[in-house]
């Protein structure tokens, strides 16, 4: 029977017990999921012929099992670690020193922790043998755990984000990844891949595999990407280690590398991420060559999406998660967001999504959805929003909408729950916003200018209730 969810969630909170005291707690990950490594390559090891991971002699969980109370513990764990990277090409995948008296104590402390830290695998109930890798996130799911239960705590998870997995779904299928047909050939890249869990669910939805790409800016997180990928039986995956926008790792001679499809989900809203990178980009993502501003460097929201847009091949579709802000924000954004949408018509979809849905910010969000196939026969009007919340979208389409101005088409229709809702342009504004039912009951209508909807922030209809 395959490990429950609970089981493991319980397994990782006693681990986090056990490490209590040495260390912020920001830290544990770095430990517990090298462990849950080690115990789930020698439970399919040993059940799994077709499992493609080398584990040398005396490198099996139960030899860990056997080093509990040995005085030098921790110089042995590291021995043993490094023996497993060697044997599959991870160097530097583990970052944890398992030896640091800073951490764990000193003498008789650092065994006792250690010990009681493997201990805790020790559980019956903790057999990975009958877990399916294709069905499994193991390493995504307790780094979304550890996360939320310990890193928000310390205050240290600023900037690491964990797709939640019916996110993940939806951003794959969106950009039609089901319908790959080149197996392998078929490239997939996150520029900000985290523990690389979005990565593998957009592999996952397709019928033939592919080939996946990521980039990481934090040392630690990159190695559980590249644990998480030979969970998977990934072992082409390339994943590096670096600053996206000032240090891009995929590259074409002096040129960013394209991709067919990209999924992102960067950390939002990031500030002084204008280091290395100049106005005028080398990468030609902004700059005067290409008539783009440079997006504002307290926020670098577009300074990703930018980047995505020149990572992705002409044939090539991207879904990119960012917060409500990069639909409205004005200046140098408003600039970056007419070009997108109303000169190259990029953007083929918006989707919105709820508040508080991912974990360290409690801000809403969307998915930007980019296709640069069709662009060139795209009506800016044609772009596709969706919303989980009406009030707040409704405000944002109308801001969005007042970018692209009139259009040969002037209608534009978004669905709610169920109900069309409608927008005209009207005496030089966007304006008339009504809601259909499928059966054509007319439920509500108001009549607001975009300066309105500007002043007071988002739309309020409080006599309207869905």
């Amino acid at each position: 029977m395959a490990v429950k969810k609970s089981e493991l969630y319980s397994t990782l909170w006693k681990c986090c017990d056990e490490l209590r005291g040495g260390m912020d707690a920001s830290q544990y990950k770095d430990y517990v999921l090298v462990i849950l490594f080690v115990k789930y390559i020698s439970d399919k090891n040993r059940s799994d012929a077709a499992f493609d991971i080398e584990i040398p002699e005396g490198c099996y969980f139960e030899d860990f099992v056997a080093l509990k109370g040995n005085p030098n513990i921790g110089e042995e764990i590291n021995k043993k670690m490094q023996k497993l990277a060697e044997a599959n090409q991870l160097d530097g995948v583990f970052v944890a020193d398992f030896d640091d008296e800073a951490k764990l104590g000193k003498g008789k402390d650092k065994v006792e922790t250690l010990s009681k830290l493997i201990a805790v695998f020790q559980n019956e109930n903790l057999d990975f043998s009958k877990n399916r890798a294709a069905d499994d996130d193991l390493i995504g799911d307790a780094y979304e755990y550890l996360m939320k239960n310990f890193a928000t705590e310390s205050g240290k998870s600023k900037g690491q984000f964990y797709t939640p997995a019916e996110v993940s779904r939806v951003m794959a299928k969106v950009i039609g990844l089901s319908n790959t047909k080149n197996g392998k050939r078929t490239t997939i890249y996150d520029p900000t891949c985290g523990s690389g869990s979005l990565l593998l669910r957009a592999m996952c939805e397709t019928p033939e595999g592919a080939t996946v790409y990521g980039q990481e800016k934090d040392n630690a997180t990159v190695g559980l990407a590249k644990m998480n990928m030979i969970l998977h039986n990934e072992i082409y995956a390339d994943i590096k280690q670096g600053d996206t926008i000032n240090d891009p790792q995929f590259k074409d001679d002096d040129q960013l590398k394209t991709f067919d499809y990209i999924v992102a989900n960067p950390p939002f809203s990031t500030k002084s991420w204008l280091k290395s990178a100049k106005a005028e980009d080398e990468y030609h993502r902004w700059g005067e060559a290409i008539k783009i501003g440079v997006p504002p460097e307290k926020n670098g929201d577009y300074a990703f999406l930018l980047h995505i847009v020149r990572s992705l091949k002409q044939t090539g579709c991207a879904a990119c998660i960012l917060p409500h802000g990069v639909l409205f924000r004005g200046n140098a954004e408003a600039q970056i967001r007419k070009y997108l949408v109303a000169e190259k018509r990029y953007i083929k979809g918006i989707i919105g999504l709820p508040a508080n849905l991912f974990f360290g910010t409690g801000i809403p969000a969307c998915i930007i959805i980019i296709e640069k196939s069709e662009a060139a026969g795209r009506l800016p009007s044609q772009i596709s929003i969706s919303s989980c919340l009406l009030p707040a979208v409704c405000s944002l389409a109308f801001r969005l909408l007042s970018d692209i101005g009139p259009s040969p088409v002037c209608m534009h229709r978004m669905e709610w729950r169920g109900c069309c809702i409608a927008f005209r342009f009207v005496k030089q504004q966007w304006q008339g916003l009504s809601w259909l039912c499928p059966g054509g009951l007319h439920l509500h209508r108001t009549r607001l200018s975009f300066q309105h909807i500007a002043r007071k922030g988002r739309l309020r209809f409080p006599d309207w209730h869905p």
